[in-house]
Parts: structure tokens; C-alpha cells; sequence
């Protein structure tokens, strides 16, 4: 089916205007990525994969005039002309650049030109040259001997880890001869992926990055990627370094699946967990696992028996986080980290770093101490965020309280709003109680009752069954969802007995509600709303958060100091100034006066 008008039905009505030589890469990925967008999804997917080997084949025969493309594993569609010029000419300008850049920018091409679902369904972010450098330089400080390590990267997508390791490999063979360096990267380099387009992205370009060598042989590289559902191997124990940034996102698993990582597993599965569980089981013992994930890992519930599981089998040896979360990976916001294990290593403490890359920079790591494994196996790992949190972190790491030995339990608020929405009512009206939702808890600290965004009402009216809706003790609400971006993660007001009465309240769900154990909790709420909102504790926390959810669970296992001390400190005073510099001193961060 043609592109150019065989089937109007399915093309796009906008009209591509014709490429120009003078057109930037980026100006050309442009223009197609408008294209694409314009085609309906189902001829969209397809339109993206012959775009990209059209571009793939401009930018291989610019490198090679000996040997052909390796043959794609699609039928490719009849192009526009306008389309193929503009793809040809953005395969031709890649061929100007190393390997590993080209490989990236045509993997992107690749990725923009996706259907929006379709890619973030199979995970689709392909990494920036920058970051795999940084963890290859991870695995090579591990120990990663290229002259001899056998390489795997089980979801390598375009094949970005598999191109560099393939550099290092072949560098570090020497002088030796071709066919020996083809034959040798054939025997010690795998990749596996799901997406037979994506694995072939990968080959060639693997092959482009030792053409040299392949052309001096005379042989072709042997066929590195393997088309396969990683997850379903059993091959165990194989691979010096298993490498790669494997896809995340909630999945549910069918049962033969949750089985075999029940391990590593507890409620919803993340694909990215999963990866890591494998890589684990891939990797020969004093082996190394380098990968780069989201952070949520290191302090969700849901992560807390993988957490049990690198404890056990395979110990961190380096950690870089990204300091940034927007512009690392095109079209997605996550916080993510770099880091290295040995599986069946001692469990020793890790260097700690911060990366910040920069479009066609190296990641110039900055040193931020180092990290202990806590002495629970599934405990949170706190790891500093930032450069200067380095001796916060070691500290929070040795402190024993926790909010339940200052009197307080977690839950988030019970009322889901859209399954009652029948019952939320302008007015106030019998059987009624007032329903506070998030909005009441100002970006201050202060409780003020409102209910003024869409779709919001100020009360609820009960029914009979309801009654495990109302809230009728005093207690501490505090934000469910910030982000690291703001000026802080911890956002909480005293909900006073006053406001709740006698016919008691409603939470909505998107507050956490913080409730005295007991009548006489050793901190009281209005002094324990005023100490979370402090600029120490807020740090705190963002030393235990890798999501932007503000968890029950994180909070459950944020260090406190000792109830005790804070109140010697602050003796009467329970104003915010006297609270803030108390917090800083029994955080270690400053003196009390």
C-alpha cells in the first residue's frame, strides 16, 4: 500500500513540503515527525519502521560501498518523495557522526515517529550516548575485562549498550587480526529483544561500529541479537556484565511469569523489577549487573523484596543518579539512576555520584559520598539526592525513630471520590459530613476548607454503609503527589479536632492522613505538621523518595529523631523558626540555639 496517495483513506491529508538540502537533522526529523503524527495509528507503526529504513540505508551506503544493509525484517511501504528525500537526507548527515551518535539519533528518529500508545506500552526510550558511556565506565571500574567478558544486554531495543560495549571489546583485542576481532565480538556480545525492528536497528549498527574490521575480513558480523521474550529464558549464570536500561511501567503477569519472580515480587509488578531480578539470574557469580532504571526502586513498598534480593545476591558496587529528570529521556519525566552490582559480592559501601548530562556532552560525574546497605534486608535505601546531602544521608542511615515512635499511624484518605460522585453535594444537608480534599492544605502549611477545582465539592452525604468513610480524629494531612521539582516534597497541615466536631470528616484519597496511635501520641499534631514541613525534614525525605508519590510506606520509614530530644530543644517554643532550627540540629544540619 502506498504512502503517496494509492490509499487516501488511510494517508494523511497534510501535505509534507518538499526536504531541502539545507535542512538540519533536527529540522528533518521534524518535518517527518509532523508527518507521522498526521497518519492514522494503524498505518503509523509502519510508516515509521519504512522511514527509518530508508534513513538507515542513506546513512549505511554513505559508510560502506562493499557491502550491503543487512535486510530489514518488514516490508517497507512506497514513500512520498518528500518523505524519502527528507529520511535520506537525515541518514546521510548521521553517516558524519561516530557510530554510537548516529545509532542514537537514528534510534530516536525511530522512537518520534511512533505511535504515542504503541511506544509507551513496549517502553521505547532509547538511551543518550552520554549515560552509556557513564555506565560502561561503571562496569569497567567493576572489574569488566573487554578483552574477554562475555556481554549481554536482555532488552537492548537499538542496541546503544551493545555499540559501545562492541567499541570496547574490539579496543581492547589489540592489533589483532580482523577476522579474529569479527569473530571474537560474534562469540562474546548478545542482545536480546522483543521487537524484531528494534533488534535489527541494533545489528546494524553494531556492525557499523567495527565495519573497519568487518571489512578488512571479509566476513560479516555473526548475529548478535537474538529475537526473543527475555523474560522467558532460562539460560542462568551465562555473562560477565549484563548492561542495559530496561523497559518500566505496571504489568499484570500471567501466573506461570509472577512464579518464577515471585522472589523478587510483591503486589503490582514493574517491568523494570523484573529486568533486574533476570539480570541477576544471568549473571555469572562475581559478575556484574549494571543498569539504569527509574529510582522508585529504592524505598516503594512494591520494590521491597527486589531490594531483598540485591541485599542477598547482588550487592551495589557504584550509583550515579540523574539529577535531572526532564530532557534525559525525549517525551517521558523520570528520575533515574546508574548503578552497578556484583552479584555474590560483599556488601561494602558504594561510591555515590551525580550525573547531569548535556546534549553532546560526556556525564561528568560529582562525588556525593558513599552508601551502606541498612541492616534490613527490604528496608528503604537512603541515598542522598543531592551533592551536599552526602553526611545527611550516612546520618538518616543511623537513626532509629520512626513515626510510630512518635505516636502516629499512616493511611490515605478513604474516599475515592469518583465512586461516590452521586453523593457529593454543594451544600451542607442531613446525614452530610465536610469532605477536605487536597486542595485544603496550602503550599504553606495552614488547613484552609476548600473545594474550588473542577469537579470538586465541599460535602459528602453519607449513607448507611458509610460509615468507614468518616474521620473523626484530630490528625495531620499531608500531600500524596509532589514532585522533586518543587520547593518541597512534604506539604502538611494539623487538621484540627475544632474543624472535625462531632459528626467527624471525609478524606479524599489524594491525602495522606497521619493519626495518633493512641490518646496521648509523644508528639502532638500541630507540632508534628510544623516539623514536617521543615526545610530539614523535607530533605530528609527526598533522601528515601524515587517516585512522586509521598507513600505511606516512605513515610512510615522516614528517620525522626528521638521525640524527647525535640521537645528539650524547643522547651515551650513550638513556633515555625523555633521548629526549623531544632529539625537542622537533630538532623545534624546546624546548632541549636
Amino acid at each position: 500500500m502506498s504512502l503517496d496517495g494509492a490509499s487516501r483513506a488511510e494517508a494523511p491529508t497534510q501535505t509534507l513540503p518538499a526536504a531541502q538540502p539545507t535542512l538540519s537533522p533536527a529540522e528533518l526529523r521534524a518535518v517527518l515527525r509532523s508527518q507521522s503524527k498526521a497518519t492514522v495509528e494503524r498505518t503509523q507503526l509502519n510508516f515509521a519502521e519504512t522511514i527509518t529504513v530508508q534513513a538507515v540505508t542513506a546513512y549505511w551506503d554513505r559508510l560502506s560501498t562493499q557491502l550491503p544493509v543487512k535486510a530489514p525484517p518488514i516490508e517497507t511501504r512506497t514513500l512520498a518523495t518528500a518523505a524519502r528525500e527528507a529520511a535520506t537526507q537525515f541518514g546521510q548527515a548521521m553517516a558524519t557522526r561516530p557510530v554510537r551518535e548516529a545509532a542514537f539519533h537514528l534510534g530516536s528518529l525511530y522512537t518520534a515517529l511512533l505511535p504515542d500508545a504503541w511506544r509507551s506500552r513496549h517502553g521505547v526510550y532509547y538511551t543518550p550516548p552520554a549515560l552509556v558511556d557513564r555506565l560502561l565506565d561503571q562496569a569497567q571500574a567493576g572489574g569488566t575485562n573487554w578483552a574477554r567478558a562475555h556481554v549481554l544486554d536482555p532488552a537492548a531495543g537499538a542496541g546503544a549498550f551493545l555499540v559501545a560495549a562492541a567499541r570496547r571489546m574490539v579496543d581492547a583485542l589489540g592489533n589483532c587480526d580482523p577476522a579474529v576481532a569479527v569473530q571474537n565480538l560474534g562469540a562474546r556480545l548478545r542482545g536480546y529483544e522483543l521487537d524484531p525492528f528494534s533488534a535489527w536497528l541494533a545489528q546494524v549498527f553494531i556492525e557499523a561500529e567495527v565495519l573497519p574490521q568487518v571489512t578488512a575480513s571479509g566476513r560479516r558480523l555473526p548475529a548478535v541479537m537474538t529475537v526473543c521474550d527475555s523474560l522467558a529464558t532460562v539460560r542462568e549464570d551465562a555473562f560477565d556484565l549484563v548492561v542495559g536500561n530496561p523497559p518500566f511501567g505496571r504489568q499484570t503477569l500471567p501466573p506461570e511469569t509472577r512464579a518464577r519472580f515471585a522472589r523478587s515480587l510483591y503486589g503490582h509488578a514493574n517491568l523494570y523489577g523484573l529486568f533486574m531480578d533476570l539480570a541477576v539470574r544471568l549473571a555469572k557469580p562475581e559478575g556484574l549487573v549494571a543498569f539504569l532504571t527509574p529510582s522508585s526502586f529504592l524505598a516503594g513498598e512494591y520494590f521491597k523484596n527486589l531490594r531483598g534480593l540485591l541485599w542477598r545476591e547482588a550487592p551495589p558496587v557504584a550509583l550515579d543518579f540523574v539529577s535531572l529528570r526532564k530532557g534525559v529521556f525525549e517525551d517521558v519525566l523520570q528520575e533515574t539512576i546508574l548503578a552497578t552490582y556484583r552479584k555474590g559480592g560483599r556488601r561494602a559501601p558504594a561510591p555515590v555520584s551525580f550525573v547531569a548530562p548535556q546534549p553532546g556532552e560526556p556525564a561528568r560525574p560529582e562525588a556525593a559520598g558513599q552508601f551502606s546497605l541498612p541492616r534490613k534486608a527490604t528496608a528503604p535505601w537512603f541515598l542522598a539526592r543531592h551533592a551536599d546531602e552526602a553526611n545527611l544521608a550516612k546520618r538518616l542511615r543511623a537513626m532509629p525513630k520512626r513515626l510510630a515512635d512518635w505516636g502516629y499511624t499512616v493511611s490515605t484518605g478513604p474516599l475515592v471520590w469518583n465512586r461516590h460522585k452521586a453523593q457529593l453535594r454543594d451544600k451542607p444537608e442531613a446525614d452530610a459530613v465536610p469532605l477536605v480534599w487536597a486542595e485544603s492544605v496550602t503550599s504553606d502549611g495552614r488547613f484552609v476548607f476548600s473545594a474550588v477545582k473542577r469537579n470538586h465539592k465541599p460535602y459528602l452525604r453519607l449513607e448507611s454503609d458509610d460509615g468507614w468513610l468518616v474521620v473523626r480524629k484530630p490528625c495531620v494531612l499531608l500531600q500524596r503527589t509532589t514532585a522533586k521539582e518543587q520547593a518541597r516534597r512534604l506539604i502538611a497541615a494539623e487538621m484540627p479536632a475544632s474543624f472535625i466536631g462531632k459528626s467527624g470528616i471525609t478524606v479524599e484519597n489524594h491525602l495522606n492522613m497521619l493519626l495518633p496511635a493512641g490518646d496521648k501520641p509523644a508528639i502532638s499534631p500541630a507540632l508534628l505538621a510544623t516539623f514536617l514541613n521543615t526545610v530539614a525534614a523535607d530533605r530528609a525525605f527526598r533522601c528515601i523518595s524515587g517516585s512522586v508519590a509521598v507513600s505511606a510506606y516512605e513515610l512510615e520509614n522516614l528517620p525522626l529523631p528521638d521525640p524527647a530530644e525535640l521537645k528539650q530543644l524547643l522547651g515551650r517554643r513550638t513556633d515555625a523558626a523555633s521548629v526549623e532550627k531544632a529539625a537542622h540540629a537533630l538532623y545534624g544540619e546546624g546548632d541549636a540555639a
